[in-house]
């Protein structure tokens, strides 16, 4: 069983941000993000290893219960960083520990060299920086991505007949899951309409970035992840190689790799690796203080 958890939601700039919200009041406090097109839920089997951690997961916008961007304004990674502070705010924390998986590892890494003084530690998994547009190529990208968004914003997705046949693509899509996460995915990720099971999240997330920050930009974030950093990644991932030039500049590392998807931290084996370094890690950081 999971352990039990509390579902509750704040508002910031006019928008409903959705959390889910595991353990003791008085465990540490981590704050979760979850990668594209995920949800909190993924964190639930993290939850269950680490019954004694008060874990955070925050729906990002446009993603599970949270509410969506407004129409026609697109899904900057940056625009994150400014919920993330918003959910911060309202737990009224000092400092925190943020646990980011793949997009919500990006998210983690803007915040934490924006705000340095705030984050006591980092857990990143299988992601570490934000995706890029060289500064020579952005001119040819942007226009590539605008011409792209207007054939993607003609189309709409297909209804699933059943809840079962949402559960069985997602098993099998490209970054596959097992059939217990993928309830979890699915069940805050979903909606049955009248015309079939939907997914809630924006479809304006899967049409690509009309701009991105370029390689000294993000360079520039990372060199101020002064606090210490856990940087876990999937052995055999493609993830891997797109961050390599960026390991050497984090002073504080604790680089580790584990065998595994692209979600293993919904995998048993490497799930349980995580929870014990994360772990480990807690023990030997401060608590982070309310204010």
């Amino acid at each position: 069983m999971v352990g039990v958890c509390q579902q509750w939601s704040f508002t910031y700039n006019n928008r409903q941000l959705a959390v889910m919200e595991w353990g003791p009041k008085q465990g540490t406090p981590v704050i979760a993000l979850h990668g594209w097109l995920d949800n909190a839920a993924s964190f639930s089997l993290l939850a269950r290893l680490l019954p004694e951690v008060r874990l955070i997961a925050l729906d990002l916008a446009g993603h599970g219960l949270s509410d969506h961007r407004p129409f026609g304004q697109p899904y900057y990674i940056w625009d994150n960083v400014a919920d993330v502070r918003a959910l911060v705010n309202h737990l009224g924390l000092n400092k925190v520990v943020l646990m980011g998986h793949s997009l919500g590892a990006g998210v983690a890494s803007l915040f934490a060299g924006a705000f340095p003084e705030q984050v006591s530690r980092m857990v990143l998994l299988d992601g570490l920086i934000p995706l890029d547009y060289p500064a020579e190529q952005l001119p040819e990208l942007m226009g590539k991505a605008l011409r792209r968004g207007e054939r993607l914003a003609r189309r709409s997705l297909k209804p699933y007949a059943s809840f079962e046949q949402a559960l069985a693509t997602r098993i099998n899509s490209r970054w596959p899951v097992s059939r217990e996460a993928a309830t979890w995915l699915l069940e805050r990720g979903m909606k049955q309409t009248a015309q079939g099971w939907v997914w809630r999240s924006d479809m304006a997330l899967t049409q690509p970035s009309i701009i991105r920050l370029c390689e000294s930009q993000i360079r520039a974030f990372v060199c101020r992840l002064t606090m210490p950093v856990q940087l876990i990644m999937a052995e055999r991932g493609e993830e891997l190689s797109l961050i390599e030039s960026m390991i050497p500049l984090i002073p504080d590392l604790d680089f580790k790799t584990v065998v595994g998807s692209h979600h293993f931290h919904l995998e048993s084996a490497p799930a349980q690796q995580v929870a014990d370094w994360l772990w480990h890690g807690l023990q030997q950081a401060d608590t982070p203080q309310k204010q």
